[in-house]
């Protein structure tokens, strides 16, 4: 199936000089896509395979007259693309991306995936600043299973009706595109086994310094079923006999290999603000037994695959918050828009829960133009949630509704 990141990369590849750094989960889909993207006369690198790591050892030069770099091209012919998976496994792969860069000198198109953060990840030489855009791959969404076309200038797009089963599956086998596919509660299982076995036995292991990984696996077992709670870095520390300080850093880790990811506090312009705790969610909704959790995970995940989308592309600086402050009063989601609160939303899983107080509170407080209560068990609409402010009084909206309007 056609993902909604191959039309910004294609624009990417036509129309920007830097190089194009794909990261995302392990079996995201990050190879399909570059596959997808992929001409007559394109090549591709993978690390993992032996014969291709080779060309990648001896160097600049040689690899790009291998791909045809320096051969007589009919005038007006496309740019070659020169693609590289997983190379961040290579020691110095900062160092030697920075040489090819300078040596292509625009006469190629370079793209690079991986399933570890590539703008974070501390091992190479030289900064890389300037030289690539970074794009997130996220796993598949109830807007992305719409199928229809999407202007990569969009914020948000009109509703469109999706498949119940299309959704079913989707809250049940997750968002990686295999399991989805499959929709078997059996292949689901084993699939998910393997996925982490090899995250934590080879990526991990190959990766980083971390030596206890079996500790390690059992934080992973904690998150996911802690999925959307206050992040208590000293009960977690207890559990696991380790110190807090550790586990800062293991949470570093499992969030630059998007086993999980942070939502922090906003306290901007919010009187008495919770300001440090964060909230911890698991990218995988469908590992969450608590169907309460996974429906707030679930909003998490397409929140964030938004929010990353969006500036990825360049329609602003988007970023995702929660609210609470001192009197307990707690909102779920805010939506940031260059500095600016633009969206704030509390899950629920019925439509005959209240329409929250906080939400009202934070809602009038920060005068957010967009504030709906997100129901799960709610039928589709056919109507804009976009299409008039809420800072009176919050809406009440199908949370699917919502969901196919964004990505």
């Amino acid at each position: 199936m056609k993902r909604i990141y191959e039309d910004l990369l294609l624009e990417h590849l036509r129309e920007e000089r830097q190089m194009a750094f794909i990261t995302g989960a392990r079996q995201v889909g990050k190879t399909t896509l570059l596959r997808a993207l992929q001409k007559e006369g394109d090549v591709l690198f993978n690390w993992d395979r032996p014969s291709e790591r080779e060309w990648i050892l001896k160097g600049s030069d040689e690899l790009l007259d291998h791909a045809g770099l320096f051969n007589l091209r009919a005038s007006g012919s496309p740019k070659p693309q020169i693609a590289f998976d997983e190379i961040h496994k290579f020691r110095h792969w900062k160092r030697f991306l920075k040489g090819l860069f300078d040596a292509v000198d625009g006469k190629a198109s370079v793209t690079v995936t991986g399933s570890a953060r590539l703008n974070i990840f501390k091992r190479g030489g030289d900064s890389l600043m300037g030289r690539y855009f970074l794009y997130r791959m996220h796993p598949l969404s109830v807007g992305e299973l719409s199928e229809r076309n999407r202007p990569t200038g969009a914020v948000t797009v009109a509703p469109s009706p999706t498949d119940p089963s299309a959704i079913d599956a989707l809250w049940r086998f997750g968002g990686f595109p295999e399991p989805f596919l499959r929709a078997s509660d059996r292949f689901h299982r084993r699939w998910s086994q393997l996925r982490l076995e090899q995250l934590f036995r080879e990526d991990l292991r190959d990766l980083t310094r971390v030596q206890e990984i079996d500790q390690l696996i059992s934080l992973s077992h904690l998150l996911i079923a802690q999925s959307g709670q206050l992040a208590n870095f000293s009960n977690l520390a207890k559990q696991i006999s380790v110190t807090v300080d550790t586990i800062r850093r293991w949470l570093d880790v499992l969030e630059s290999f998007y086993f999980s990811y942070r939502v922090r506090p906003w306290f901007k312009n919010v009187s008495k603000s919770l300001r440090k705790q964060p909230k911890i969610y698991t990218t995988d909704w469908s590992a969450i037994p608590d169907p309460g959790a996974r429906c707030e995970s679930f909003m998490a995940a397409h929140l964030l695959k938004a929010v990353n989308y969006w500036t990825d592309a360049g329609l602003g600086q988007f970023a995702l918050h929660y609210i609470r402050d001192a009197y307990q009063r707690e909102v779920d989601f805010l939506v940031v828009r260059d500095g600016v609160p633009w969206m704030l939303i509390e899950v629920k899983n019925s439509a005959k829960e209240p329409i929250s107080p906080a939400l009202v509170h934070f809602s009038r407080e920060l005068m957010v133009p967009h504030t709906f209560q997100a129901v799960w068990e709610m039928d589709e609409v056919d109507a804009d949630c976009f299409a008039n402010p809420t800072t009176d009084h919050p809406l009440r909206i199908p949370m699917r509704t919502l969901l196919s309007q964004l990505l």
